[in-house]
Parts: structure tokens; C-alpha cells; sequence
């Protein structure tokens, strides 16, 4: 027997209260118990956003134990190696992580099941390739240039190195579980077991009587990103490969890799704008600055989630709905992702800036300097949020090159920005670059939605219209 929220009011509720509430509540209960593919791709977002509360809720807690042990300067040091390895894990996908989320349930739904048992084997070859290549590269580069490198990087960096190529394996793990609709296999391992293995491991070797350095840290990241990769191939990769078809494999390498490079592009170049003004702090500041700035971002990271969670279920049913030709229904949906962005991203703003002050100083007393920095970054986070996962929908439309033309644009931005304002403003400098970078992509992805695909996709639009767009 089904448990309903419109029914269960309308016992314990007094009957004015009820009837005001029914409306709402029959609107939960379809999205809760519906069987059609908008409230599967609902409840997949819900599950996304609640694994991303426990995960940033776990994120922070852990950069908070990580800056206490080490101090501001080692801490420095240890987020500007882990934020450029996680920046070239992702791109050592070469864009399978995302494109293989359009590929498997576009071959399912054809019943091509060699292309399907093909590019679940191809993507993972690529990848491993990929991501060994710039790893070897990457360390004969840091051994070559250690002389011209700051000593306390030189031993951090070689052993992110020996991160690469998991890391990048377990962006693919996730691609492929959120392209089977699997939430909890696409969110848990990375968000929430390999933090709490970095914390877990780290805390054994400090135990064990190892300093609290920014090397500790990264042997604590090798451990906890190789066991959460083999964990993901075990549970993910192989799932997969059971529920396909026992077929022959297809391999259409050339036509996966032109649909899924302009996808590594805009990928890329999220990624590095989401990350590229730790970076180039890092260029311009110390390390004790950097500290500062990454734990405002993390603490940031609590509003930031909620784009994040929204994305994850809904890039598998707009590449269901496009494929379907449902013009009509990617309309509504688009429009709904982005109420669903906007509303928790303002509530958790709001939030989140009565109360980063003490949250803040939990990393150290001189990490509250970055409390101010918080209202432009929440600004800019605002903005992005009002047209919810746009290149999302631009990407599984087909609409691919475009969209990395727009991020292009907007990394050549921010990256500009920030080497103008942080040498002359410091660390405002770096909030105002990317804050007004994040404007600007918000507007820019608005306007390319509504020219590409005739959908207004952002939060002030009236009534979804649509056109037909050529797939």
C-alpha cells in the first residue's frame, strides 16, 4: 500500500489546511511515486541533492580537519596541488565521462547493443590511455622544471601524478552510472567515500607519527582515490556490463570521439572556471592566501551543490527526451530544472551567509578574512543558478560546439579578469573576476538555449515555447 502525502494530510490536518495544501502535495506525490520519466528524473535530482548535502556537509568537515592539522601555509600548498590534478582528471576523460551519459541510454532505447557493450569497453581504454600519457608527461615536465619550481610543490605534484589516471576513471565511473540512471552509484563513491577515506588515512598517518604535510595529504589522496576507483569498477562498470545484451561489441571510436571532444572542451572549460581562480591565486599569492581563498570557495561549495545535483539527474532524461523527439516535454522540463536550480540555490545562500562567518573560522581565526569575499561569490552563484543546467541541455541536444564556444569565452574571461584584478585587489580581485564571469555565462547559456533550441530557459521567462530543432 502506497503511502500518500495528500492523503496523510488530509487525516491529521484540519480540512481548510488541507484543501490549501492538496495542490502542493499531490504535486510531491507524482514527482515521489510517478512512473513517468520527468518524476524518475525528479526523484534523481532529489537523490542527488541530498547526497550532495551529506557530501558537502562531509567536504567541509574534512577541509576543516585537513586545514587545523596542517596550517594555513601546508594547507596552501595541498588544495592547489589536489584542485590542478582534479582540474586534469577531468580532462584526461577527453569528454566520456559526460558524452557516454548521451551514448548509453541513446543505444538502449535503439536496442543497439553491440555500440553499447563497445563504448562501455572503449571509454575505459581511452581514458586509461589518456590520463596515463598526461601523468607520465606531467612528471617529466615537474622533474624537468623542479629547479624553477618552488620546493615545497615539486613532491606534491609528482605524487599527484600517480592520482591521474583513477582519478580520472572514477569521472567515468560516474559518467556511466548517471547515464544508467544509477543516483546513488554516480554520487556516493566519489562525494562521500573518498573524502572520508582522505580524512581516515590521514589520520592513521599522523597517528603513526607521519607530520601533517601537504606530502601526508597526498599520499592520503593516492590511497583513497585508487580504493574508490576500484570500488566504482567493481559496482558500476561491471553492473553495466551485465545488464548488456551479450552481444558482439560495435566500435565506432572515430564518431565517439568527434561527439565527445567538443563535450572534453566544454567540460574542460568548466571545470577550470570552476576552479581556475584557485589556480591563479596560486600564481599570484602565497600559499597562506590560498588557504584563505579555497576554504571561502569550499564554504561556497555548500550553495554551489545544488546546480551540481539538479545537472546529475537531469542530463540522462533531456538525451531521452531529445532522441524521443518530445520537443514539447524538453520544453517543460528545461524549465523545471531551473526552478529546481534556483529556489534551494537562494535558500541556501541566504543560509549560507548568516552563518560563513563562524563556519570559516572553524578552518583557523585568519580564515574569517574570506567572509567578505563570500557575498560576490554568492552573487555570482545567484546568476548562474537562474538558468539551471543549460549546457547540459545544450549538450545532449546535439548542440555541443556551441556550447564550448560559450565556455571558451567565458574561461578567456575569468582567466583575464584574474590576471588584471588579484596582482592589483588580491583576493577581492579573484571573487569580483569570478563572480562576473559566472554572470556572463549565465547570459551568454540563456541566449544560446533560446537561439539553438527556441527554449527560454532562465528563471524570469513566461510560459515554455519551443521549436524544432534539427538533431
Amino acid at each position: 500500500m502506497r503511502v500518500s502525502a495528500a492523503m496523510t494530510a488530509e487525516r491529521i490536518l484540519p480540512r481548510r489546511l488541507a484543501v490549501r495544501a492538496r495542490p502542493y502535495l499531490e504535486t510531491f506525490d507524482a514527482l515521489a511515486f510517478g512512473k513517468d520519466e520527468r518524476s524518475h528524473a525528479a526523484r534523481m535530482s532529489m537523490t542527488a541533492f541530498a547526497v550532495r548535502i551529506a557530501s558537502a556537509a562531509i567536504a567541509f568537515a574534512s577541509q576543516v580537519f585537513l586545514a587545523r592539522w596542517m596550517g594555513g601555509f601546508e594547507y596552501g600548498v595541498f588544495v592547489l596541488v589536489w584542485t590542478a590534478i582534479l582540474i586534469l582528471g577531468n580532462l584526461s576523460c577527453l569528454g566520456f565521462h559526460t558524452s557516454i551519459i548521451r551514448f548509453i541510454p541513446e543505444y538502449r532505447s535503439q536496442s543497439r547493443h553491440g555500440e553499447l557493450r563497445g563504448v562501455l569497453l572503449a571509454s575505459k581504454l581511452i581514458v586509461l590511455l589518456a590520463s596515463t600519457v598526461i601523468a607520465i608527461a606531467g612528471a617529466f615536465l615537474i622533474h624537468t622544471l623542479s629547479d624553477r619550481i618552488e620546493s615545497h610543490h615539486v613532491v606534491p605534484f609528482l605524487l599527484g601524478m600517480i592520482c591521474l589516471p583513477m582519478m580520472a576513471l572514477s569521472d567515468l565511473m560516474q559518467g556511466v552510472a548517471r547515464g544508467h540512471a544509477w543516483p546513488f552509484n554516480a554520487m556516493l563513491p566519489t562525494y562521500i567515500m573518498r573524502p572520508l577515506l582522505i580524512i581516515a588515512v590521514m589520520v592513521a598517518a599522523v597517528v603513526a607519527g607521519a607530520p601533517a604535510t601537504a606530502e601526508t595529504g597526498m599520499y592520503a589522496a593516492i590511497a583513497a582515490v585508487y580504493v574508490t576507483t576500484l570500488f566504482q569498477l567493481l559496482t558500476v562498470s561491471n553492473r553495466a556490463e551485465r545488464l548488456a545484451e551479450p552481444v558482439k561489441r560495435v566500435f565506432f571510436v572515430r564518431g565517439w570521439i568527434v561527439v565527445s571532444l567538443p563535450v572534453f572542451l566544454i567540460e574542460g572549460f568548466i571545470y577550470i572556471v570552476t576552479n581556475a581562480d584557485v589556480l591563479v591565486v596560486g600564481f599570484f599569492l602565497e600559499p597562506t592566501d590560498v588557504a584563505v581563498y579555497f576554504a571561502t570557495v569550499k564554504t561556497l561549495a555548500l550553495v554551489h551543490f545544488v546546480y551540481f545535483a539538479v545537472k546529475a539527474g537531469a542530463a540522462q532524461r533531456f538525451s531521452s527526451l531529445v532522441h524521443g523527439k518530445q520537443m514539447e516535454e524538453l520544453s517543460v522540463f528545461a524549465r523545471d530544472t531551473v526552478r529546481w536550480t534556483f529556489w534551494p540555490t537562494l535558500a541556501m545562500a541566504v543560509l549560507l551567509l548568516m552563518v560563513g562567518e563562524p563556519l570559516l573560522w572553524l578552518f583557523g581565526t585568519e580564515f574569517t578574512a574570506g567572509y567578505p569575499l563570500l557575498f560576490v561569490l554568492v552573487a555570482g552563484v545567484l546568476a548562474r543558478s537562474t538558468v539551471g543546467p543549460a549546457e547540459s541541455l545544450l549538450t545532449m541536444s546535439g548542440y555541443q560546439n556551441v556550447c564550448a564556444l560559450v565556455f571558451a569565452l567565458v574561461l578567456a574571461l575569468n582567466v583575464g579578469l584574474s590576471c588584471l584584478l588579484i596582482p592589483a585587489y588580491g583576493l577581492w580581485g579573484a571573487a569580483f573576476a569570478t563572480a562576473l564571469a559566472m554572470m556572463c555565462e549565465a547570459a551568454m547559456l540563456a541566449f544560446t538555449v533560446r537561439r539553438k533550441l527556441g527554449i527560454d530557459m532562465w528563471m524570469g521567462a513566461g510560459a515554455p515555447v519551443a521549436k524544432e530543432a534539427s538533431w
